[in-house]
């Protein structure tokens, strides 16, 4: 009788442990955040170390992987953002290939760059990803976007501007996404689903996320693309889909 109840305590156990969900922020911790202005914010704090620049082809939902979606695309899945990892392109190929994640097409472009050897970010107006600044391209990732100069309250429009910010600098869109990071060391992925400008969620940001510590960040591709997938520190689920679209490069974690 003693040797069944052992078994059986032993089953109930296994089968909650199936039961409750895994949460996915052991790499992460998930928060949500409304500024004064009313924009809200969805975050993923993160260390550098963990981020990974992923090739897609859908929805975020239907992804396996947790993250936001990451860098412009065109017609047909082209990636027209870099989007590196240890200088090899997500979506594959040469460093100097058009189109696979090696290259700011068409713009000189604001580039998050975690320079893991060096321990350092940095954000670098680059075209190509072979420009890039790094002490050694087998050990960092850079992910393409447009310049926020988080520090720079007086120049940041005219650099975004320069850079060819999509729908302008005081343009509104339904969405919006955004990869900063702070004097911690601390990177957080960043969207919102609120109908905002550039500015609107530039100043949301300083406000809410790393408590006043934030050094600089990236817009990436926003309105519709502006997504993320992820799991609060109790398995619920969180899902901005956008307007459904495809998006075809993302965020993500090792």
């Amino acid at each position: 009788m003693e040797m069944f109840k052992k078994s059986l305590i032993f089953a109930l156990v296994f089968l909650l442990a199936l039961a409750v969900p895994v949460s996915a922020a052991a790499n992460y911790t998930y928060s949500k955040v409304t500024a004064s202005n009313g924009v809200v914010l969805h975050a993923m704090k993160a260390s550098p170390n963990d981020i990974k620049l992923k090739a897609i082809s859908s929805n975020l939902k239907n992804q396996s992987s947790y993250g936001i979606n990451g860098g412009f695309f065109g017609s047909g899945g082209t990636l027209l953002s870099i989007a590196v990892n240890n200088h090899v392109p997500a979506g594959g190929g040469s460093i100097g290939e058009l189109y696979k994640g090696a290259v700011n097409v068409g713009y000189a472009r604001g580039t998050l760059v975690w320079d893991a050897k060096a321990s350092k970010y940095s954000v670098q107006v680059v075209k190509w990803a072979s420009e890039l600044n790094v002490s050694d391209k087998s050990n960092y990732w850079a992910q393409g976007g447009i310049s926020m100069r988080l520090n720079s309250d007086s120049t940041w429009k005219s650099q975004a501007t320069a850079e060819s910010i999509p729908g302008g600098v005081n343009g509104t869109a339904s969405g919006r996404s955004a990869l900063v990071y702070n004097s911690g060391g601390n990177i957080w992925l960043v969207v919102t689903n609120t109908t905002c400008t550039p500015e609107q969620f530039r100043t949301a940001i300083k406000e809410k996320i790393g408590s006043g510590t934030l050094v600089d960040g990236i817009f990436l591709d926003g309105s519709g693309s502006s997504q993320m997938k992820a799991q609060t520190s109790t398995g619920q689920a969180i899902e901005v889909t956008g307007d459904g679209r495809t998006v075809y490069q993302m965020v993500t974690f090792k």
